[in-house]
């Protein structure tokens, strides 16, 4: 038998939880085919099949803690599956009818709902939509809220018959669901973020309309030449960096009795996805271009969303960036992503009244502009003055090609 255990699951992190077997005893495997999914309080990662074989036995049920190195399957090598499946239990009460079920019956009367989350669960019951029409574009089948979402703009084709309506109907109010570990952790590491820091925030807005003109006129030759988008994140992550060389308070952090200056830049870029938020981060930003940095948010935003990001994806963060106005938030304060002492919010671009240089009014896009700082090792000039900075770059965006 060969046995499949929990691997080791990187730097400070010890134990994870069982949030899904993919496969079931009896059934065959391929050599690395995925088997299991793990969740820890940062990524969720597979534990693939080390050889083709059969699932014999599952000794640790889903929503179980486990810890590195604890048997998660045993796992019998080139078997096939009629000769590894466990034998079913003889039950001499059992009715007679109940074993002339055929087992082709069985899984499809298992298998038939679509994979869904709790809260896709629910916008597709509030919206009487039939769960089995629905085009699923989420890992292994499961249908997202987005897909749900094109259904209900597309008219809500799919609806459900009559007969599942009033099974809706009849449905409980409530509904309790087990927080997952990560979901656990964000609420954590938020809450102690507010009790440890001193955290205040400062506002600015921004004139996005010279980088959107210099989108505008470089976009198309930009994805040609370097074969991805030019986004709004690679600005302000160049913003950011030529803010944080200016003010290295933000940039720092506190250990104990000390502060850690540091003299590098790996910017945290907050990401949405069905399991929470996770910071992704890009490292050496100074040393990237627009493009490589753009090219990094691509395949992380990729990496999130099909639950394929690394440990060390995840850690050694010096600054974050989050971006609220993808939701269409206006303002916010964001929460401290600790050790760091520094986080920018961005919001979205709404056109407003602005008095120019000249006494006029035009109408502009304007962007609302978050900090939260540490005020323990961050004063109220730095914070501030590295926000103008920023703004500074951004309504001129040749700053950030001259480095001033």
């Amino acid at each position: 038998m060969t046995q499949i255990v929990v691997p080791t699951l990187g730097e400070s992190v010890a134990e994870a939880t069982v949030a899904q077997w993919l496969k079931k005893e009896g059934e065959a495997v391929k050599a690395d085919e995925p088997i299991v999914e793990l969740e820890t309080d940062k990524v969720t990662l597979e534990v693939n099949a080390p050889v083709d074989g059969v699932i014999v036995s599952i000794s640790v049920a889903e929503g179980e803690t486990v810890e590195v190195g604890v048997v998660l399957a045993e796992l019998k090598a080139g078997a096939v599956a009629n000769d590894a499946a466990p034998a079913a239990k003889k039950d001499d009460n059992a009715p007679a009818k109940a074993a002339a079920v055929p087992a082709a019956e069985k899984v499809a009367s298992t298998s038939a709902e679509p994979k869904t989350s709790p809260a896709v669960r629910k916008l597709i019951n509030d919206n009487n939509l039939d769960a089995s029409a629905i085009p699923a574009s989420g890992k292994d089948g499961r249908i997202t809220k987005e897909d749900v979402q094109k259904v209900l703009a597309s008219g809500g084709a799919s609806k459900a018959p009559v007969a599942a309506a009033s099974a809706v109907a009849a449905a409980p109010r409530e509904e309790r669901v087990k927080m997952s570990k990560l979901r656990k952790v964000i609420a954590r590491r938020l809450k102690e973020a507010q009790n440890s820091a001193a955290m205040l925030t400062t506002f600015n807005e921004v004139d996005m309309g010279p980088v959107m003109a210099l989108r505008g006129e470089y976009k198309e030759i930009f994805e040609k030449r370097h074969g991805v988008k030019l986004g709004f994140m690679s600005f302000f992550i160049k913003a950011a960096v030529q803010a944080l060389k200016e003010f290295p308070a933000i940039n720092a952090e506190i250990d104990g009795d000390d502060i850690i200056y540091k003299n590098y830049y790996n910017i945290g870029v907050a990401v949405s996805t069905p399991q929470g938020l996770v910071v992704p981060v890009i490292r050496d930003c100074d040393q990237l271009s627009m493009a490589e940095i753009e090219a990094k948010i691509v395949g992380f935003g990729k990496a999130a969303r099909d639950g394929k990001l690394t440990m060390d994806d995840m850690t050694g963060g010096t600054y974050t960036i989050t971006n609220g106005g993808v939701f269409g938030s206006l303002m916010s304060t964001p929460i401290l992503n600790a050790p760091q002492s520094g986080i920018l919010g961005m919001h979205t671009i709404q056109k407003r009244p602005v008095v120019m240089k000249d006494g006029s009014i035009e109408a502009r896009p304007m962007m609302y502009l978050a900090q939260s700082y540490d005020h323990r090792i961050v004063d109220g000039r730095e914070a501030v003055s590295s926000l103008v900075r920023m703004k500074q770059a951004l309504e001129d965006p040749q700053r950030l090609l001259l480095d001033v």
